[in-house]
């Protein structure tokens, strides 16, 4: 079992930044794929960006140029370093552990999620 914590969560205007932090209780070296996800009251969770454990990304087409996932194995801690932030990125923000990958929606490990707020 692994647990995840988020932080980094908040409110900011449009156009600012955050940046999300997700530390986890053991270490993830042998954790293949770690993402963070967004979820929207009435809407499914969905996957904005994912990293291997050999550091390749992938990123919803949505944050393309403006979010930028990274992970720390030393520190077990993965980011989330969002940017140029608008109003519809509001959401909640899911770590998430997949210990061979993830999908759009599935993991195997999630945390309990921090509110991200852009204010127009």
């Amino acid at each position: 079992q692994v647990q995840l914590v988020e932080s980094g969560g908040g409110l900011v205007q449009t156009g600012g930044s955050l940046r999300l932090s997700c530390a986890a209780s053991k270490s993830i070296f042998s954790i293949n794929a770690m993402g963070w996800y967004c979820q929207t009251p009435g809407k499914e969770r969905e996957l904005v960006a994912s990293i291997t454990r050999g550091g390749s990304t992938n990123y919803a087409d949505s944050v393309k140029g403006r979010f930028t996932i990274s992970r720390d194995n030393a520190k077990s801690t993965v980011y989330l370093q969002m940017n140029s932030l608008k109003p519809e990125d509001t959401a909640v923000y899911y770590c998430a552990a997949g210990l061979r990958y993830l999908t759009s929606r599935k993991a195997d490990y999630w945390g309990q999620g921090t509110q991200v707020t852009v204010s127009s």
